[in-house]
């Protein structure tokens, strides 16, 4: 039967800084992105309001005065204006997940569950993806042309 190695009092204290400084670091990000979330919401929210209004008070004119293409303005600005409360929406859902992991870390129960996100292993993941594809599209012109040859 083997054991299992034992892991030396140094060796425990470097895995618990090594944990803790993760964990801190993940802190500091999350807070860094609630900041910039709540700036950009609030930028949102006041476009939103100047959209719609602008919507509202354009199609009020445009009907009253029989102008139909300037009517259709107006439901494009309202469009927008749902667009702009849309992306206020989803901006809300992500800060209240962060707010969530902020309390957790607060209170000793943090996990690490987020997607692992390295920006230059994605870049490498789609330059290769980009590769690929390319090579499959220049077989498949190579046998389309040998069809039709």
């Amino acid at each position: 039967m083997i054991s299992p190695p034992s892991t030396s009092k140094p060796m425990t204290s470097e895995i618990e800084n090594i944990l803790n400084k993760n964990t801190v670091d993940d802190l500091r990000e999350f807070i860094k992105r609630r900041k910039c979330l709540n700036s950009c919401n609030l930028t949102l929210v006041y476009l939103f309001h100047i959209v719609q209004s602008a919507g509202i008070l354009v199609t009020t004119i445009a009907a009253g005065y029989d102008m139909k293409e300037l009517i259709w303005v107006g439901v494009g600005l309202n469009v927008g204006a749902s667009l702009l409360n849309v992306f206020e929406k989803t901006n809300n859902g992500i800060s209240k997940h962060l707010l969530k992991d902020i309390k957790s870390i607060r209170e000793g129960t943090y996990v690490d569950e987020s997607e692992c996100v390295d920006e230059k292993r994605d870049k490498d993941k789609e330059e290769k993806r980009d590769k690929e594809k390319e090579e499959k599209d220049g077989k498949d012109e190579k046998e389309k042309s040998l069809l039709f040859s």
